[in-house]
């Protein structure tokens, strides 16, 4: 029996967290403290006004833990940890955890690449943003290759020169071919820091040069030409626009600023890059009533920065955060250069400020009820499906499909979502390369093994690619079947070495799901929950992926024997290989020596199929 009373003259006088346990045990509130005897002692004093927040908390505690640490710096970065991992009722909480894309430059290659990032790491690239709009971000990639033909392929230069022939984007004019050597290494780097000069927002140079060489075809009368680079130059001016400039510096800040209403708030964040707005954005709170404002946004930006991979040098806010000089500290730890708060209180920086209350004042009065809507819809989702089988996460999961026509050309698709939204980026396609016939679980077996072996093989590469197809791995994988389905993909995960939850969606004789299948048993879901409606989105969207997929193939002529798409296989091998073997999977099953001993086939084109069904 937990005695309140003893446990508190046991408190030490030291730094550390405490987290308070519901009547279900359950983590209710984490808070940190320099004293952890005085600090927590406060809450079971009556003559204190604590708030009523507090008071209901109080009511509710059943017993206490703590953890003592060496500083008050490590008890806030364990109350941060704790505060993500537990999700405590009477925390002040953000309630969807966002990520922003970025560019980074791989400047520590000798050809550096400019690619689509999801994260910063600390690596020898630089990086650009966050951006607050994939769609921007995509553009200006597009228009990068455009301009100054920058290769994307992941290719180890110099070491691979003139291994291979030069890829699509050397034939259409998006790259210059250094995997070729048909430029230099010094004309290359000039145009990666002309590239750089662009994302760090310097477009007038861009244009000026992008003028230059079209008076120069328009002069020759080269009017094709010239009509090319004037639509580039619309292009870099359409990029420019979604930028607007701040008129502060040209330093590296955020702009953040909380409003509250009831027991709900929302943060509202300004990104400022090289003294231009990249983009806004808003996120929504779940806070007590008597919560004051100052209170909320320290709550924020304590959990903003423990996820965000980018902090600036600067940071701007509404109030002076609680702990101040120990959160700056904090930061500037973090990310490994000084980081200092500011509460400006005129001028321009003022009215930035102003600007970001006056959002998030707009978007809590607007669109309050649209936002609970879709973190219920979304993110809430997500977290009721882990909470109803019992696993840590669903912030990412995979559901993958099979189809076929009456049972022959089967194809494989594999959807994601991430926080209960569709990231069809990471969609991807598989044509069934080792079964032949109608043999679902086989070629789910397939799909799975290629998938989870090209993580692998992506993971262990000398070359990391940050758009890596296949090396982000899920939380949890959704397979459209029960028992049957649900083993297959266990054993693929056993055999490759992973430890991944696999939870199968059991229908009924209306082909309805009626249930999920995990862990050797199944388990009821209330059919008008938004954990339902969540699993039914998944279900359809691989559904409709995997057939899309099967009618453009089938719409192509595509559609027919795996072996029509090995390179020098035509009909007369493609039939001299099913008569000696067969079928399909015998031929993946066969050795070199035995293939090139088929009438009709030579020492290349064995090699070719040997290859083909190892990759």
């Amino acid at each position: 029996m937990f005695d309140i009373d003893e446990e508190l003259k046991k408190l030490p006088s030291r730094p550390g967290v405490y987290i308070m346990h519901g009547e279900k045990d359950e983590v209710i509130y984490v808070g940190k403290a320099v004293s952890l005897k005085n600090r927590v002692r406060q809450y079971f004093q009556s003559s204190r006004n604590k708030g009523l927040k507090i008071e209901r908390m109080v009511t509710h505690i059943t017993r206490f833990e703590y953890i003592v640490t060496d500083s008050e710096m490590e008890a806030l970065i364990l109350e941060c940890n704790l505060i993500k991992e537990h999700r405590p009722k009477y925390n002040t909480m953000l309630m969807d955890d966002k990520a922003y894309p970025y560019i980074r430059v791989t400047l520590g290659e000798e050809y550096p690449r400019v690619l689509f990032s999801h994260r910063v790491k600390k690596d020898n690239s630089r990086y650009f943003g966050p951006y607050t709009n994939s769609g921007a971000v995509k553009d200006t990639l597009e228009l990068i290759r455009k301009i100054y033909k920058l290769r994307t392929c992941n290719r180890v230069l110099p070491r691979d020169t003139g291994k291979e022939r030069p890829c699509l984007n050397y034939h259409i004019g998006q790259c210059n071919a250094p995997c070729q050597g048909k430029i230099t290494k010094e004309e290359y780097m000039a145009s990666v820091d002309r590239a750089m000069e662009l994302l760090g927002g310097n477009y007038s140079s861009v244009v000026n040069m992008l003028k230059d060489r079209m008076n120069y075809h328009s002069e020759r009368m080269e009017y094709e030409k010239a009509g090319e680079i004037k639509e580039l130059i619309s292009s870099v001016r359409k990029v420019a626009e979604k930028q607007k400039i701040t008129k502060v510096d040209g330093d590296d800040r955020d702009v953040i600023a909380v409003a509250k209403e009831g027991d709900d708030a929302v943060a509202a964040v300004f990104f400022i890059r090289n003294g231009k707005l990249l983009g806004r954005d808003h996120f929504f709170l779940k806070v007590g009533e008597e919560t004051e404002e100052n209170h909320i946004l320290s709550s924020f930006v304590k959990q903003f920065y423990s996820g965000t991979p980018f902090i600036p040098k600067e940071i701007m806010l509404q109030y002076d955060p609680e702990d101040a000089e120990l959160m700056e500290n904090w930061l500037s730890s973090l990310k490994g250069n000084r980081v200092r708060f500011i509460v400006p209180k005129k001028g321009v920086k003022e009215k930035l400020v102003e600007l970001a209350r006056e959002n998030a004042a707009m978007v809590i009065t607007k669109d309050r009820e649209r936002l609970k809507r879709e973190y219920i819809k979304t993110t809430g989702a997500a977290k009721d499906l882990a909470d109803l089988i019992g696993v840590p996460s669903a912030d990412r999961i995979e559901a993958f499909d099979i189809s076929n026509i009456s049972g022959t050309d089967s194809v494989g698709s594999m959807i994601v979502y991430e926080k209960g939204r569709p990231l069809k980026n990471d969609y991807r396609k598989f044509k069934i390369k080792w079964v032949s016939g109608p043999d679902d679980y086989a070629s789910m077996e397939e799909v799975l093994t290629r998938r989870f072996r090209h993580g692998l093989e992506e993971r262990e590469s000398t070359v990391e690619e940050e758009s890596g197809r296949f090396t982000r791995f899920p939380d949890l994988l959704m397979m459209d079947g029960g028992k049957g389905q649900v083993n297959v993909a266990l054993r693929v995960l056993r055999d490759l070495g992973f430890d991944i939850p696999v939870c199968g969606m059991v229908k009924d004789d209306n082909h309805n799901t009626r249930g999920l299948y995990y862990n050797n048993r199944e388990i009821p879901i209330d059919r008008h929950s938004e954990c339902f409606r969540l699993i039914t989105r998944i279900q359809d969207e691989a559904h409709r992926f995997a057939i899309e997929y099967h009618r453009k193939l089938r719409s192509k002529g595509q559609v027919r024997s795996v072996l029509d798409d090995i390179e020098g296989i035509g009909p007369a091998r493609r039939k001299a290989l099913l008569r000696a073997f067969g079928s399909v999977e015998n031929i993946r099953e066969a050795d070199l020596e035995d293939l090139k001993a088929v009438d009709a086939m030579n020492e290349a084109a064995a090699l070719n199929v040997y290859n083909f069904f190892r990759k």
